[in-house]
């Protein structure tokens, strides 16, 4: 059965890998309703200012998510790849790696609370949710099925992880539990989550007790990785920053209803990491085999992206104050910040493409700078908008800092052809181009 014709597109790449894509959309896309779901009874049951609290906690443990992945998961994925033959000594290195780094987040999200805390927010909560960078070392293992392009696998494990989740949330909210069980309860989604991944692992006839820890192949994936966690910690830091700043100098209600924001417009960037992922061997291939044919696919996916991306934006910039029904009345305000704030999409969906491209051609230091500009581009739009704006400040700095980030490309002389082509997808010259073409 042939996928209907898209002007440009490589029909027999596109068949390849669109199955394991779809095994991952299901997955995530029933993982984003139950979620959604979730977030919106959380937000009414909490209230505004509650929500601001335990969000203010999960901004802390975002900014140090990169250090507590490593930036490894692409590259063990292309790893893997290149080398199936020694899968056990990359998945045991590769954990034994995220074991070290979780266990030294701990420390340093307590460092980094204490020197700029959220004010509303207990560090007893951060301290709860800091054991969450330890927990997700087992996703190495989704990692593996996304290099075996069997993300069937995974798919089963977060829906019924999310399912299982969302059912203990809502007894806390029926119970009526106060906000701490809450925080217990986010750590307990990791927790739920590696456990799927062990016994799906386990069940596959393989064994996580054979992995092995190398200390050579260690270094080589921090060679290749530790850009990458720098600028995880940037991407984070531009991300999550606001939350904090705003909760910090307008309040926790401030920040509660921004916090709904920025869940509701975030909800859909897990598409291009879908897309990437499952795309990346045949990208990986084409550069190997065909330098036209890469570059093909690399206009082709960030093509894709602002196909997705812009739609969205669209739809959600007009269905925003709609969407806010489904809220309390006192998040009723936030309806305007919801239709800036999504318009970031398209440069978060690009950001996405374009940095596996920086890995594809080694240029993945390139990342650590742009993502470093963002955030700081973010946090000074942030110390100047928010006093004057509030939150819709906040979402304006956020807009403005992912496209700077994303299109800084364009400035840097190895990577402005690549700015170039999201340029041509961004302002849908490509896609012009592809049907005169026909």
């Amino acid at each position: 059965m042939r996928l209907p014709n898209i002007p440009g597109f490589d029909q027999q790449a596109l068949e390849k890998y669109f199955k394991n894509t779809g095994w991952l959309f299901i997955g995530r896309i029933g993982s984003l309703a139950i979620k959604m779901v979730v977030g919106i009874v959380l937000a009414n049951y909490l209230g505004a200012t509650q929500n601001g609290v335990i969000n203010g906690g999960l901004a802390y443990l975002s900014f140090f998510a990169a250090i507590a992945t490593l930036g490894l998961d692409q590259y063990i994925v292309k790893e893997l790849h290149q080398y199936p033959e020694n899968r056990d000594a990359i998945l045991g290195t590769s954990f034994w790696m995220k074991i070290m780094a979780g266990l030294l987040c701990i420390p340093l999200i307590f460092a980094a609370y204490h020197i700029y805390p959220a004010k509303a927010t207990p560090y007893s909560y951060v301290f709860i949710l800091s054991f969450t960078g330890l927990v997700q070392a087992f996703n190495v293992i989704d990692s593996y099925y996304q290099a075996q392009v069997q993300s069937k696998y995974i798919m089963r494990v977060q829906v019924i992880g999310n399912i299982i989740s969302a059912a203990i949330k809502f007894i806390l909210v029926l119970l009526k539990y106060p906000l701490v069980y809450f925080i217990y309860s986010y750590l307990f989604d990791i927790v739920i989550l590696s456990t799927g991944y062990f016994f799906t692992y386990q069940s596959q006839g393989r064994s996580i007790f054979k992995w092995g820890f190398e200390s050579k192949l260690a270094k080589k994936l921090l060679t290749y990785s530790w850009p990458l966690i720098i600028a995880g910690i940037m991407v984070s830091v531009y991300m999550k920053i606001d939350q904090i700043m705003l909760q910090n100098m307008s309040g926790a209600k401030e920040a509660g209803a921004y916090a709904t924001v920025a869940s509701l417009s975030e909800a859909w960037n897990f598409i291009p990491s879908i897309i990437v992922s499952s795309l990346f061997p045949a990208i990986l291939n084409a550069k190997r085999d065909d330098e036209q044919r890469y570059k093909k696919r690399v206009q082709n996916l960030y093509d894709l992206m602002v196909y997705i991306s812009l739609p969205t934006a669209i739809v959600i910039t007009f269905a925003a104050p709609f969407i806010y029904t489904l809220y309390k009345h006192e998040y009723a305000y936030a309806a305007p910040v919801l239709s800036v704030h999504i318009w970031s999409g398209i440069f978060v969906f690009l950001g996405v493409a374009s940095s596996q491209q920086l890995i594809t051609e080694n240029l993945n230091k390139l990342t650590f700078i742009r993502t470093g500009f963002g955030a700081v581009v973010n946090i000074l739009l942030n110390l100047v908008l928010i006093p004057k704006m509030g939150m819709m400040g906040a979402a304006i700095a956020t807009l403005v800092a992912y496209a700077s980030a994303t299109f800084l490309l364009l400035f840097i002389p190895k990577t402005f052809r690549q700015g170039v082509m999201m340029l041509k997808s961004l302002f849908l010259i490509s896609l012009i181009q592809k049907i005169l073409k026909r």
